[in-house]
């Protein structure tokens, strides 16, 4: 792929988050997340669609699959997120923050992960089907996610290295203790966003191997994985306060890294076509979507009243300094 095209999808990249951060500059609601999230989704269907122009269907067909595998994906990084911000009592009010700088920071990493990976894959053929046997054993060990706890021990291991403050300190990842103090500390807002890029480096270490099991194309797997990572943001917010709903959707997700893993193990016996496997990434999150919907509608309903979203009953500490 020509500098020119890599350089002109960065500018697309970057004229996209800067609307996405005007649309969501103030709190995020419940609205301004829906709309944002389906402007994501727009503007993924569309490249897919200049892709289908530019350099025909099956290229468009893998993008397509990458993206879907990616999206699907990145739901049950939201289920982490939940569960971290619950755990290290991030105000709402500092969520949003903390997800700006965490995605971009994703993208970069799965950035260098994707050229590495690629390069693995050009130089060192047979490294192809470890990718696999790592994505199958990626789905089998998704029936008890490790994410979190690698989060935990991620942020246990800032506390030792870093002074870490015991209150959050406004919108700050640092602090000053004392206005003649040369000495800076972080706060736990840094602890959350170091657990943040943690748990995306754990599912990285998953997803990654499992597009290029759809498509060995760097520009395809590279845009796929944005477009996922860029839309985050907006779908923790969209999703934050009914995760517990999905019930079904890790189960799935499981189920098709398994089969993406056994796509990669088998493909020089077996070619199976990219539309079976863009069919069999709808089929099962679609499935398991709708199982979950339909388990919710026979449980038993809670009081009327918003669903509050983990964390939201602390409010932010003010903007001054506080002792370790």
């Amino acid at each position: 792929m020509t500098l020119p095209v890599w350089a002109g999808t960065f500018a697309v990249f970057a004229v996209l988050m800067a609307a996405d951060l005007a649309l969501t500059r103030k709190a995020v609601g419940l609205r301004a997340a829906a709309t944002s999230s389906a402007l994501w989704i727009a503007a993924a269907l569309a490249f897919g669609g200049a892709l289908w122009l530019w350099r025909g269907p099956a290229t468009a067909g893998q993008y397509f699959a990458g993206y879907l595998l990616e999206k699907a994906l990145s739901v049950d990084n939201v289920f982490v997120f939940v569960m971290l911000f619950a755990s290290l009592q991030v105000p709402p009010t500092l969520q949003r923050r903390v997800l700006q700088f965490g995605v971009v920071g994703a993208l970069v990493m799965r950035g260098g992960f994707i050229a590495a990976g690629g390069a693995l894959i050009e130089h060192i053929g047979w490294i192809f089907y470890v990718f696999g046997a790592l994505v199958m054993l990626a789905g089998l060990r998704m029936f008890r996610s490790g994410a979190a706890e690698g989060s935990d021990l991620a942020v246990r291991g800032l506390r030792r290295v870093l002074p870490v403050t015991d209150d959050y300190v406004g919108h700050r990842f640092f602090v000053r203790l004392a206005p003649k103090s040369r000495g800076i500390v972080a706060t736990p807002l840094f602890a959350a966003l170091v657990a943040i890029e943690v748990t995306d480096l754990v599912f990285a270490l998953d997803s990654i191997p499992a597009v290029f099991g759809v498509t060995r194309d760097m520009f395809v797997v590279f845009t796929s994985n944005a477009f996922a990572v860029l839309g985050l943001r907006a779908l923790y917010f969209l999703l934050a306060g009914s995760v517990d709903r999905f019930a079904y959707l890790k189960q799935g997700i499981a189920f098709l890294l398994v089969f993406i893993g056994t796509k990669m193990l088998i493909s020089p016996l077996v070619h199976l076509p990219v539309w079976m496997s863009l069919a069999a990434i709808a089929v099962v999150v679609g499935g398991a979507v709708a199982a979950s919907l339909w388990r919710d509608r026979s449980r038993p309903r809670q009081a009327p009243g918003r669903r509050p979203v983990p964390g939201q009953d602390r409010a932010p500490e003010p903007d001054r300094p506080v002792r370790t």
